[in-house]
């Protein structure tokens, strides 16, 4: 569980990242995948949320998606979001601020979002109050693990029912690393979680209906720690 679900000291430590919007009366989830665009996978999942008229963000890596500018495209065309994971997958805790921060704006000049994610979900927490003055932080409320070489695709699926609730921002991955289990382990967890009466929203629409009010406080907050 400290993997599938970050830990109170974990979300303590960054404060800033949006982990799971409160929702009030309305039962959804927020479908995320990490790592891509990749070919094959990428396509496949984007047909297959499609089938199930599904909406999802997608965190991109930056030197994928300039390898790959046609996937950046459709997804965007398909109606998903679109976030920022940098531009070489760097994790904050092993490089120099300065190198970090220039990583993740170098793969803005494609990605052009205001979402941000950390790869491995992880970033100094100063770091984290730096990005937070541009981006929304976007961490995790449930990660399916579908990446690890040890589970099978039902550990995953498992990993899913056991852990959402209603607003998990649930990540997956459209990457070939994770192919194995993605392949099965994606379409059983959408039909479960569409009989559990959940619905999908992207990010953008979270952010997009905050009231403007918070919306300012929010960015006050940041304003006030430059």
């Amino acid at each position: 569980m400290l993997i599938e679900r970050p830990p109170k000291l974990f979300r303590l430590l960054l404060p800033k990242g949006l982990y799971r919007p409160r929702e009030k009366g309305h039962k959804c989830v927020y479908l995320t995948f990490d790592d891509g665009p990749i070919p094959v996978v990428t396509p496949w999942v984007l047909d297959l949320l499609d089938r199930y008229g599904i909406k999802a963000t997608f965190f991109m890596v930056g030197e994928n998606a300039g390898r790959h500018p046609e996937l950046l495209a459709e997804v965007r065309r398909r109606g998903h979001s679109v976030g920022n994971h940098t531009f070489h997958h760097l994790q904050g805790a092993k490089v120099t601020s300065m190198r970090y921060l220039r990583d993740i704006e170098h793969a803005n000049e494609m990605l052009q979002t205001r979402l941000f994610r950390p790869p491995h979900g992880w970033l100094r927490p100063a770091q984290a109050r730096t990005v937070s003055r541009k981006y929304r932080l976007v961490m995790y409320d449930l990660i399916t693990r579908d990446y690890s070489w040890r589970l099978d695709a039902r550990r995953v699926f498992r990993n899913v029912r056991r852990y959402t609730r209603t607003g998990s921002v649930i990540v997956f991955h459209d990457s070939l690393k994770s192919w194995p289990r993605l392949e099965t382990a994606l379409p059983q967890s959408l039909e479960w979680l569409i009989e559990q009466g959940y619905e999908f929203r992207t990010l953008d629409q979270y952010f997009d209906s905050l009231p403007p009010e918070k919306e300012r406080k929010r960015k006050g907050r940041a304003g006030r720690k430059q």
